[in-house]
């Protein structure tokens, strides 16, 4: 079938002038094929679409407006490209790196470890990086928009969206944790340091040493460490039905959070990619300065030794190929849509692939590098208690707040080191946090458009949504907060969520809008084809490593408990799967609820909204529209989607594909 000449209007989509408004600016964003820019494709790269109906190069025309259509407002750009790089730094580089990582190291092997590490680092977590990031900078959408690109599986973003309003609804705890720590270390002597406090007991010892202990039961003797963490920090209750009364200091360092937290977000990405050069760069810093201090310490070698110890048998173990995957999955923050609206806010051109292989080097690294940081100081610790490292050893929370603070305290000048490491540990989150609602608000806003409402609309939404959220952390300042913290932690945000996220959206663009399409669009952007093990990854290898490790979490699956002593209630974990399938279940509801708003009988439905109905950032002729063909096996053009016209056609961005009897089109 011959393309169809711009003089004849091509037949319309009932809700075309609603998509010509949101695509106006993607498409003239966008530099024309054959322009002679370095770096754009050529006529092998692009295809026939890029090109008239006798190969002549497209005259370079503005694309007409519909009357009484406005065109959307430019969007948003990083003012240089290392913000973006920064900005990824910052939000992918948090604790998890500092706190989870070390930890999981000696665990499973020491360095071992990085064997199954890095692998699933190349086969998952690069490849679904570099697609998220590359699907945003495409699309020039946030989270949810930005699956318009295949309609039918726009439940994807809507998950990513709920996840992320998780993360930053919880995830800010350990921020007011960590602030409420560094308020006190500004004394001469650190209140967990000693006894003889209001919310210490009568089994507080102050020289806890397990060697002296030995005849005593072990109830019957509490570190001071332990004694400010549950009862002056969490002023821990009974258990999850016990909520208790809510701790005002805690409630001010929550206000105090959430307000540094708007206010560096609140004006977009202009001041984002400011604040994160401060926020992504001190942490390394103070690490910088806590290994140098750390390995000047007696025992520090031990530490590392026991980092670093490779046990080649743990290989074998399901448990350590687990590990590996969730830690790659949390680190690289996959599946959050904060990454695809990072990206959003890039250059067309802007090299991602590059970028993408840039942030999981510094990723990785910084991971590695920790480790030594925590494990001199938990070596030196060791040494002085005369326990072996084990006993020390901890991850998470239990790093955070209770081996490193006692680590501190038999360090010379240790409310200046204290200072130091939770500044740190803020400064870590602060940006971890903050880029997470950047990534939340951008979805939203991108979901509801409305040109010209200038500032005020995004100042409002960022308001309300810290609001919001801020309302939900109360529940987590009682004294029974650190239980409901835990089924946050455990299952809005688990690897079972971001592992089903993070199938979908490889299945999604391999299988669905097609591998060999999307690295097309690639092309278009940074002007060459990545290397095919992309392709490979995302149809094949990186379905399968997470289909294993998810397979291997629900087998392995435990009932939460907390401190592996208090187990919760059955409704407490109906609860947190309440939480995990919100997210998961967007998915398949969207595809089902799509499939029922179809007009027509399956296996040939004719609304266009569950096909290709997308605007992304570059002109409809630069667009693979040319995928249908006839009964006959003739490649022609679909419904609604002419092939490339030598013309622009009135509806900038605006392709639809219907099914039809005679004809089969790829989604």
């Amino acid at each position: 079938m011959p393309p169809v000449p711009t003089d004849t209007a091509a037949p319309q989509p009932p809700d075309a002038p609603r998509r010509d408004a949101a695509a106006a600016t993607a498409a003239a964003a966008a530099a024309p094929a054959g322009s002679g820019k370095r770096g754009a494709p050529g006529r092998d790269e692009l295809g026939e679409g890029e090109r008239g109906a006798h190969g002549h190069a497209r005259p370079r025309r503005a694309p007409s407006r519909r009357r009484g259509v406005k065109a959307a407002p430019e969007r948003e750009t990083w003012t240089r490209q290392m913000d973006f790089i920064m900005s990824c730094v910052g939000f992918a580089v948090g604790l998890g790196n500092v706190w989870r990582f070390p930890y999981l190291c000696y665990k499973n092997g020491g360095g071992v470890f990085l064997i199954p590490y890095l692998l699933i680092v190349f086969v998952g977590g690069i490849p679904i990086f570099f697609l998220e990031v590359a699907l945003g900078q495409f699309m020039k959408q946030g989270g949810i928009a930005a699956w318009n690109i295949a309609p039918l599986f726009k439940g994807l973003g809507l998950a990513s969206m709920v996840i992320v309003f998780f993360c930053n609804s919880y995830y800010i705890m350990i921020l007011v944790w960590g602030l409420f720590y560094l308020v006190h270390s500004l004394t001469d002597t650190l209140p967990w340091a000693t006894c003889g406090h209001s919310w210490n007991t009568e089994q507080c010892t102050e020289l806890f040493n397990l060697d002296l202990c030995q005849n005593v039961s072990i109830n019957t003797t509490r570190s001071p460490v332990i004694e400010f963490w549950e009862n002056k920090v969490l002023r821990l209750s009974g258990g999850l039905s016990e909520p208790g009364e809510m701790n005002w200091e805690m409630i001010l360092c929550l206000l105090t959070t959430w307000v540094i937290v708007y206010f560096c977000i609140w004006k977009g990405v202009k001041s984002t990619g400011k604040i994160v050069y401060f926020t992504a760069l001190f942490p390394y810093v103070v690490l910088i300065l806590l290994l140098v201090h750390g390995v000047t310490l007696p025992g520090a070698l031990g530490g590392i030794i026991y980092y670093l110890k490779p046990d080649w048998s743990k290989l074998v173990e399901a448990q350590v190929w687990i590990d590996a995957g969730t830690q790659v999955f949390f680190s690289y923050a996959i599946g959050l849509g904060a990454l695809t609206a990072l990206g959003s806010y890039n250059r067309f051109h802007n090299n991602c692939y590059r970028d993408a292989y840039i942030l999981a080097v510094i990723n990785s690294c910084t991971s590695f590098f920790a480790g030594f940081v925590v494990f001199s100081v938990l070596g030196f610790m060791a040494s002085e208690q005369g326990v072996d490292i084990s006993k020390v050893a901890e991850s998470g929370p239990g790093l955070a707040f209770i081996a490193y603070p006692k680590a501190v305290t038999l360090m010379p000048l240790s409310p200046l080191w204290a200072t130091l490491f939770f500044i740190m540990l803020l400064v870590l989150g602060l940006d971890s946090q903050f880029v997470g609602v950047e990534g939340f608000i951008t979805g939203i806003l991108d979901l509801f458009p409305q040109p010209g409402a200038g500032s005020l609309r995004r100042e409002l939404t960022a308001a309300l949504c810290c609001i919001i959220c801020f309302l939900i952390d109360l529940s987590m300042v009682t004294q029974g907060g650190m239980y409901v913290f835990q089924l946050f932690d455990n299952y809005s945000a688990s690897g079972i969520t971001l592992l089903w996220q993070a199938f979908w959206e490889c299945v999604v663009i391999a299988w669905v809008y097609g591998a060999d399409r999307f690295m097309d669009d690639v092309a278009r952007m940074i002007g060459y084809r990545p290397l095919p093990v992309m392709k490979w990854c995302w149809a094949v290898v990186t379905p399968l490593v997470c289909v294993g490790v998810f397979v291997f979490h629900v087998v392995n699956y435990k009932p939460l408990t907390y401190n592996k002593t208090y187990v919760y209630p059955w409704w407490g974990e109906a609860i947190g799967w309440v939480l995990a399938l919100s997210s998961m279940l967007c998915i398949p509801c969207t595809v089902i609820y799509k499939l029922l708003r179809c007009k027509g009988s399956l296996p040939f439905p004719s609304a266009p909204a569950i096909l290709r109905d997308w605007a992304g950032a570059v002109p409809p002729c630069q667009v693979s529209i040319s995928n249908c063909w006839d009964h006959q096996g003739s490649r022609g053009s679909c419904f609604g989607a002419p092939a490339c016209p030598t013309t622009m056609p009135s509806h900038p961005g605006g392709v639809s594909q219907q099914f039809l009897p005679h004809r089969r089109c790829t989604l």
